[in-house]
């Protein structure tokens, strides 16, 4: 307990000192230097040389890599200075130092479940130098100058930790930026994702149960069909539901399994130990609850992005599978008066800013929505890992916009299960006057009557039907085509749903 209270404490020292910096008359930048020469840093932020050069050169979108790349990448470099030091390669105070820092980045977490203090010194741009090199050194030097200051030496000093030195030893952008996003999206993906789509399988699953006795017409074509459960429609969407989850749990195997950690520029692992990506591994596996394993082939790990492609198809096939969910579920919704209205969405807004007492499926086209942008990010994942775009000789140079894309997608999907399975599924009725009406009128009951008729008869009957108006039973005891009893028996709405018993 004392030491977690001594730790908490250094942070809001830590946090202090940022805002005190930012309101006291101290100089405005300060110089810092790299390969290039002296560059001038705000004073205030923790960033340095390296980070500064991207600022100036990448004014692109505005967006900054995101904070679950940050946190991802901070947790690869804690893991790799542990590495480094059980390898007897870099000292204890050293490690200590490097360790602290980034924990420190890691844990500052507001209200919110923001980081907006710590995000400040991670400007550069999404759309920068393809192997996300700048964000790499961005790291590097923020993690230095933590540990610098936490030493008792000035911001920028690189005494007694040199961000190239020691944060990157045994590092390159070409391995870390890969990694970093792979253990990113693995992470996110188990700890929002797939319990969102996990939660959304289950309340399919209970309104299946729910709606097991309801029989309705079905739809094919979107014209009218033989009659179906709606029980054993929403069964259909709990299956898609169920796949989706182990489409999530096999995009997560597809980048964890193939870390590129330890290959360093083009994957021979120069400037490295052999044994240091399998120690990185084990402990980001320990930190994350994810099983990350390092890559069988460094080569392939950096030269190309194929693991990332294959993740991010399985999200793609995840939201179509959503979409159409939700799509049957807004088409049965639709109305009240002139549409389906075999199902009753909750209403969570008004509908129309002009017509009094509408109320829209807004969650489903929220979903829909979220499939259309996935499909999007497909595409650009896609394109981002082909050869002669993104993929060039030893190494991809598309990294950060594909991790963008993948982590947006990764969360959109999570949000988007979680709020259907919440605010709309969960709350569906059955509108039984409608589906019985309608399931009474519908002219495919003629189908039953083709053992006993022949199909011919059966089609003059319901071309009779539709155009007198009148249902099949009324047709055929008007008629005398069956005796009453083998009739009903045939137009067992019931019996048509589970033919074989």
């Amino acid at each position: 307990m004392l030491k977690a209270s001594l730790a908490d404490d250094e942070n809001r020292l830590e946090i202090a000192f940022m805002a005190a910096t930012r309101t006291s008359k101290t100089p405005r930048t300060r110089t810092e230097h790299d390969s290039m020469g002296p560059v001038e840093v705000p004073a205030d932020l923790l960033y340095g040389a390296s980070t500064q050069r991207a600022v100036q050169s990448f004014p692109i979108s505005g967006r900054a890599v995101g904070w679950e790349i940050i946190g991802a990448f901070a947790n690869l470099k804690r893991a790799a200075v542990e590495a480094n030091r059980e390898l007897g390669r870099i000292s204890a105070k050293r490690t200590s130092l490097i360790r602290k820092a980034c924990t420190q980045i890691m844990s500052e977490v507001d209200d919110a479940g923001t980081r907006p203090e710590m995000m400040r010194h991670f400007p550069v741009d999404v759309f920068q130098t393809g192997s996300g090199t700048s964000t790499n050194m961005n790291l590097n030097e923020v993690i230095s100058n933590l540990a610098c200051r936490s030493a008792g030496n000035k911001v920028g000093s690189h005494d007694p930790v040199h961000p190239n030195d020691h944060v990157n030893m045994g590092q390159s952008s070409n391995d870390t930026f890969p990694t970093a996003m792979q253990v990113a999206a693995a992470v996110h993906m188990k700890q929002s994702m797939l319990p969102s789509l996990k939660r959304l399988a289950r309340v399919l699953h209970a309104k299946s149960r729910q709606f097991d006795a309801i029989v309705k017409i079905g739809r094919t074509h979107l014209q009218d069909a033989t009659p179906i459960r709606l029980g054993q429609e929403f069964s259909g969407y709990a299956a898609q539901a169920d796949f989706a989850v182990q489409r999530a749990s096999d995009a997560i195997e597809a980048i964890a399994s193939n870390l590129p950690i330890g290959g360093t520029a083009v994957g021979t692992g120069i400037n490295t130990h052999p044994r240091f990506a399998r120690l990185v591994a084990a402990r980001l596996s320990k930190d994350t609850g994810v099983k990350f394993r390092e890559a069988a082939n460094h080569y392939e790990a950096q030269a190309t992005r194929d693991c990332v492609v294959d993740a991010h198809s399985h999200l793609r096939t995840i939201a179509i599978s959503m979409s159409k969910i939700a799509s049957d579920i807004r088409l049965m919704g639709c109305g009240p008066r002139c549409g389906l209205y075999e199902l009753e969405l909750p209403a969570i807004q008004p509908g129309s800013s002009i017509m009094p007492g509408k109320v829209n499926p807004v969650l489903v086209e929220s979903v829909m929505q979220v499939a259309m942008k996935v499909a999007g990010n497909d595409v650009a994942v896609g394109v981002g890992g082909m050869g002669g775009t993104g993929s060039l000789m030893e190494l991809n140079v598309a990294m950060p916009m594909m991790a963008e894309c993948l982590l947006e997608s990764i969360t959109i999907i999570g949000n988007a299960a979680r709020v259907f399975a919440e605010s709309c599924v969960h709350g569906l009725k059955a509108n039984r006057r409608e589906i019985d009406a309608k399931v009474e009128r519908s002219l495919m009951l003629g189908t039953a009557l083709v053992p006993a008729i022949g199909y011919d008869h059966a089609s003059r009957i319901a071309k009779a039907c539709f155009k007198s108006g009148q249902t099949i039973r009324e047709y055929c005891l008007e008629h005398d085509v069956l005796p009453p009893d083998q009739l009903d028996a045939l137009l067992d709405i019931s019996s048509m749903t589970q033919p074989h018993g």
